[in-house]
């Protein structure tokens, strides 16, 4: 295994190029002070000093524990040891293992190296080990000090490199990082000299003897000194021209100041708007790099082209020496791409090199493009390329020039292999979409038609290239009134039709199309069937469920698309595409029609099999639904435990929602009775109650319309829940008798539930007098039935309803037995409920403290589960045992914090609690449902 200690950026470990978990920025200031002295013991004392300023008490304790917990994480490490020894605690390992001392031996090793070439590339090899700023992020006085000499060493060998690389010729390569150099630090003559050098070679003598009198005048100014010898024997040889500094000219180079100056650039966009902070990030990146690559990535329409103009247009006196454009065509509805030896042989015949001496070889004609710009500050604009091979030939080999780039592929292997930079564009934001859509409608009668104006915004979603050709159908067309033509746009089934301004360039459904055909057919057919997804967005088992593929395989296809802009990754492993883009993919999926291929059935099994685990892992004590097993193709995601099954709902809220609408609409029965089950519980524990209420009215709607009485009996009393847990009483009593009347009366536990319900909304309304019979009969229905967790449950309730009719230690005993029984089924939920009423039982008994003690179980078992809702009622019951046992301050407190998460839940309670917070009144208690 390979282990490599850094300290050169922040302090990590890394085994095999993973990093280890080395703890927190004590614990890592601990490991950086013994791996700068590696393979040398450190006094305790010493170590000690060096990672506190003022050691607390228990200093010596505090760094035993932290080197105790350094041996576990390098444990794994072969190699790499921290041992004990007479004189302190010393590091063990190979020193170039630890990237100071690789660099410090590696730098040695160059001031003694026999040629210019072996120096550069030892001193290549020293500062490619540097991250970032040495021992980042860790505080020490001492760590400081090591840290500023740190900084001075590898300014050396930058400085050593640099010199090396002028004697070598690479002059043109080092001048725009040696003029930066020169900015940061303007009384350094070494740098002002190699700078002064460097711009003399590339034919700037001008330039050269400029910067020397800046310096002298600088230094004459602040120190009082004149520049030393050496700068001033290298100033007189450029006033000169002393053919010692002369270096040999790459092959084929034109002396730039007989080159021809291209002016090449297109107008700059007459109504471009907004985008200040995709501005703002080109200059950053222009300013901070010596080469700088930059591509402009995004989905078709969205105005990268714009946003390079734009910018080229405010900058073009940043380049003196030209401005080469070619649109390199890699979407073209009207053609093929533009191959890169055309563009090649365009840059150069701009260059001023006559036709019959332009090399017919590809790579000739490269070199030879290169070497005419070296030294040079130029800007290459290299519009719409399709893939990184088609621009590579056409990058400068040379410092001086900025290259943007625009494509819809985000060209990550030019990112990777050559540095590039990116900005990816998005569409606008409505404030800048408003100022655009206003320069296009110019004077049209209709700018002054708020709503129409607003609509044409909603549908065409911030895409320029949309925006632009909605306002030329109104300026075409100005006998019609605005709101016509946000009409034409209303209906999604014909929107990309009235998105076509009569030709290919100007037409939505042409532009996306030469995205998706520039796909492999694979990525294109996971294209078209995305648009059968009806979420917001969707994960990668989702994705892969869709296309009938391996994760690995559709994640591969999926990384394709978002490299395209036609789908966009906004959080790991999840996707979505921009509304018009997604009504592109509806249009090629409507091939097939909507909900009747497979790919339909195994989405929808992915949800259903994948939330019904999750619904078990919520509530393992409900009875599971008969779901069958998924179309072959099908992934489910991997829930291991109760909290991943939250984290899974909550990603996933959303798109349910919408997959049960278009399980109903579609036909797709079973799914939309089923599927509202399996979110029933977590929309419970998060108070989503009229998302409950939406849901099961559409799986009763299913299950009536499937003729299915079990599954709506199931869904009505569903319903009655929600309605119930929003006080609409009336509607949640109906939905129950419904139920009773949908049940076999041989069904003992299914009319148990009910009863308990029924039992519960009496309660609710203030009635345990009526609630007790139903709880007592669902108790007999539950052991009919020999249902121990629904006897518990019922047990607990009776136990309530005896404590809301002032019989406390009836209620005791009820409580204990299904305490017992909730135990043995471990019902986390159960127990949790039970604890809560003994201790409602206790504290009106007048025996505060074991009503407390219940409480805080019951709470902690909520919490364990997510129950929020429930915990915060017991909260509040809290609140009121301190309020009665004499103090106020404590149960405030528990009521404020019961409130927040009420208030975060919306829940109808909350309004009460915040009257307590002035006033006490009887407090509330609410018994959920067993099943």
């Amino acid at each position: 295994m390979t282990v490599e200690i850094g300290l050169l950026g922040t302090v990590e470990v890394r085994l095999d190029g993973r990093a280890l978990d080395i703890g927190h920025a004590r614990q890592r200031c601990v490991l950086a002070v013994l791996a700068l002295e590696a393979n040398r013991p450190v006094p305790v004392e010493r170590l000690i000093d060096r990672v506190w300023a003022d050691p607390p008490q228990r200093a010596l304790i505090t760094v035993q524990s932290y080197l105790s917990r350094l041996r576990k994480a390098l444990a794994p490490a072969a190699g790499v040891s921290i041992s004990h020894r007479a004189g302190g605690y010393q590091l063990s390992t190979d020193p170039d293992r630890v990237d100071v001392h690789a660099f410090r031996r590696l730098v040695a090793a160059a001031r003694t190296a026999g040629t210019d070439a072996e120096r550069d590339g030892l001193l290549g090899r020293a500062l490619d080990l540097w991250r970032g700023p040495p021992l980042a992020a860790l505080e020490a006085p001492w760590l400081d000090t090591v840290r500023h000499g740190l900084d001075n060493e590898r300014l050396a060998a930058e400085l050593d490199r640099t010199d090396s690389a002028l004697r070598l010729g690479r002059h043109a390569d080092l001048l725009a990082g040696l003029v930066a150099a020169r900015a940061e630090r303007p009384l350094d003559e070494r740098v002002a000299g190699q700078a002064m050098l460097a711009l003399y070679r590339c034919g700037r003598q001008a330039d050269a003897l400029e910067a020397y009198q800046r310096l002298r005048l600088r230094l004459a100014d602040e120190v009082g000194t004149d520049p030393g010898p050496p700068l001033q024997r290298l100033y007189h040889q450029i006033l000169t021209a002393d053919a010692a500094l002369a270096a040999p000219a790459p092959a084929g180079a034109v002396p730039p100041a007989a080159a021809t100056v291209p002016r090449q650039l297109p107008a700059a966009p007459a109504r471009f708007a907004g985008r200040a902070g995709d501005l703002a990030a080109l200059t950053t990146i222009v300013e901070a790099e010596p080469a700088p690559v930059v591509t402009i990535s995004g989905g078709g329409g969205v105005g990268k082209t714009w946003l390079a103009l734009a910018w080229a247009d405010r900058h073009a006196g940043r380049y003196p020496d030209g401005q080469l454009y070619v649109n390199l065509r890699g979407y073209d509805p009207t053609g093929d791409p533009l191959e890169p030896t055309v563009a090649l042989r365009g840059f150069l015949a701009a260059l001023g090199v006559e036709p019959h001496r332009i090399p017919a070889e590809p790579d000739a004609q490269a070199s030879l493009y290169r070497s005419l710009i070296a030294g040079r500050r130029m800007l290459v604009v290299l519009d719409n390329a399709r893939d990184t091979g088609t621009v590579t030939p056409l990058l400068p080999g040379a410092a001086g020039c900025t290259v943007l780039i625009t494509s819809r592929n985000r060209l990550t292997a030019l990112v990777v292999g050559h540095g590039a930079r990116p900005v990816c564009l998005d569409v606008l934001p409505t404030a800048e979409a408003r100022t655009l859509l206003a320069g296009h409608l110019g004077r049209h009668p209709g700018t002054g038609d708020g709503p129409a104006v607003d609509a044409l915004l909603a549908h065409c979603a911030g895409l320029p290239l949309a925006l632009g050709i909605a306002a030329a159908r109104a300026v075409l067309r100005p006998e019609l009134p605005l709101s016509a033509i946000a009409e034409e746009l209303r209906a999604t089934a014909t929107r990309l039709d009235a998105l076509d301004a009569g030709e290919l360039t100007a037409n939505l459904r042409a532009v996306l199309a030469c995205s998706v055909r520039a796909l492999d057919p694979p990525a294109a057919r996971l294209f078209a069937l995305l648009g059968h997804a009806r979420g917001p967005d969707l994960g990668t088992a989702a994705a892969a469920s869709l296309a009938g593929l391996p994760v690995a395989a559709v994640r591969a296809l999926l990384d394709q698309l978002v490299a395209a802009n036609l789908v966009q990754q906004h959080a790991p492993g999840r996707y979505r595409m921009h509304d018009l883009v997604r009504l592109y993919a509806v249009d090629l999926g409507g091939q097939e029609p909507a909900g009747a291929g497979p790919a339909v059935r195994r989405l929808l099994d992915h949800y259903l099999h994948t939330a019904h685990r999750a619904a078990l892992l919520l509530s393992p004590h409900r009875d599971p639904l008969p779901v069958g097993e998924p179309l072959a193709g099908t992934t489910s995601a991997g829930l291991a435990d109760l909290d991943a099954a939250m984290a899974w709902f909550g990603t996933e809220h959303l798109v349910l929602l919408a997959e049960i609408r278009r399980a109903y609409e579609d036909g797709y029965d079973r799914y939309a009775v089923q599927l509202p089950w399996t979110l029933a519980t977590y929309l419970d524990r998060r108070g989503h109650w009229d998302d409950w209420i939406a849901v099961q009215r559409t799986a009763v709607a299913a299950a009536q319309r499937s003729g299915d009485r079990r599954a709506q009996a199931q869904a009505r009393r569903l319903l009655a829940n929600g309605y119930s847990n929003q006080r609409r009483f009336d509607q949640a009593h109906a939905e129950l008798q419904s139920t009773l009347d949908l049940l076999d009366g041989t069904d003992h536990a299914g009319r148990a539930h009910v009863e308990f319900d029924i039992a519960l909304l009496h309660d609710r309304q203030g009635q345990p007098d009526q609630a007790l019979p139903y709880a007592q009969r669902s108790l007999a229905g539950y052991r009919a039935a020999a249902n121990e967790l629904g006897e518990a449950v019922a047990l607990n309730a009776i136990g309530w309803y005896h404590c809301q009719l002032g019989q406390y230690r009836e209620s005791i005993g009820y409580c204990r037995r299904a305490l017992a029984l909730a135990e043995r089924t471990g019902s986390a939920y159960g127990q949790a409920n039970t604890w809560d009423s003994i201790g409602y039982a206790h504290h009106h008994l007048g025996e505060y403290g074991p009503a407390g003690q219940a409480y805080r179980r019951a709470v902690d078992l909520f919490r364990g589960i997510g129950d929020r809702h429930s915990e915060a009622l017991v909260l509040e019951h809290i609140g009121d045992t301190l309020d009665a046992d004499g103090d106020p301050a404590g149960a405030r407190d528990r009521w404020r914090e019961a409130s927040r998460i009420l208030d975060d839940l919306a829940a109808p309670e909350a309004a009460g609690l915040r009257r307590k917070l002035a006033a006490v009144p009887r407090p509330r208690r609410t018994v959920p449902a067993p099943g």
